[in-house]
């Protein structure tokens, strides 16, 4: 490889801890749009007040401040265990993106990215987070923990997948997510990153495999990746393209107006199935444009990590 190509290569992602901390810092400073009003600084010390709680743990001076009811949390409340899965399949790397940055990402670099501002807060609350990565192989696994040593482990993980050139072509989600559903022991938050496309598609056996998920108790979210504009509305200009599928190599020439109508009707059919299916399964569905911020992904991490502890 040419030295053009190695500084190319540095240059995706280089600090992916800051970047994640400005994701996390432009939500908190946000974070009074929301229904966590006044919940920014304060919100890895404190829960929301729920009505039938005993009162004396109440903070009443972040009641002057923001007109709500929190109570201090303990440290023994705060231990939480998350286990991210990332799909590092060919499909996650559409669309094809020459440098990845902020605001030019694929979806690989969304669930990196989206993945590390998760663990940056989680860090903030002294919890454990494991990583497991698969694509045509269960690439990656490391159990939950909390140390400083552990984290930028995971870190220079994500940072070596921003980084990837050749993505493995095939996968079989199902049959990894078995696999993973048998190492999360204890019980965790499992939050899955993956656009859903496999290279065998069997439903069924893709189905079961989120149920396993839900073994041991755990609260399973799955953030379904996709860029919407094209992968689910077809928007391409009407002129003769090559569509090529990354996993299996297969390609059709056509006219994308030809098509558009009854593609986007698949795909919707596909998505109501999944979401039937994960409503069914008690397992959270979050569809997730890679092109919008990561609010959805934060705002949901905040709304299950109340529901979990």
């Amino acid at each position: 490889m040419n030295l053009q190509s190695e500084l190319h290569k540095a240059s995706l992602f280089q600090n992916l801890e800051l970047l994640a901390g400005q994701v996390v810092e432009g939500f908190i400073s946000g974070i009074h749009k929301s229904p966590f009003h006044g919940f920014s600084a304060e919100f890895a010390e404190h829960k929301i007040y729920n009505t039938g709680e005993s009162t004396k743990h109440i903070d009443w001076k972040l009641f002057a401040k923001t007109d709500k009811l929190y109570t201090k949390r303990y440290e023994e409340e705060t231990n939480l265990r998350c286990h991210m899965i990332l799909d590092n399949s060919a499909s996650m790397y559409y669309p094809k993106v020459d440098k990845l940055n902020i605001d030019n990402l694929n979806k690989i670099g969304f669930g990196v990215l989206a993945i590390a501002a998760l663990m940056n807060i989680l860090k903030r609350q002294r919890d454990a987070v494991g990583l497991s990565v698969y694509s045509g192989t269960y690439d990656f696994y490391s159990a939950e923990k909390s140390s400083e040593r552990h984290h930028q482990m995971l870190l220079a993980k994500l940072s070596e997948i921003s980084m990837e050139t050749k993505p493995s072509p095939q996968t079989e989600t199902y049959t990894y997510l078995h696999q993973i559903a048998e190492k999360v022991h204890r019980r965790s938050l499992i939050f899955l990153f993956t656009d859903m496309f496999q290279t065998t598609t069997d439903e069924d056996k893709l189905f079961d495999a989120l149920r396993h998920l839900k073994y041991n108790k755990h609260e399973v979210v799955l953030f379904h990746l996709l860029d919407r504009d094209k992968e689910f509305h077809f928007n391409f200009d009407n002129a003769p393209k090559r569509f090529v599928d990354v996993e299996t190599g297969a390609h059709v020439d056509l006219y994308a107006d030809t098509v558009k109508e009854a593609y986007e009707g698949g795909v919707g059919d596909y998505l109501d199935t999944l979401k039937l299916k994960c409503a069914q399964y008690r397992i959270k569905y979050v569809d997730v444009d890679i092109h919008a911020n990561f609010s959805k992904v934060l705002n949901t991490y905040m709304i299950e990590r109340q529901k979990f502890l």
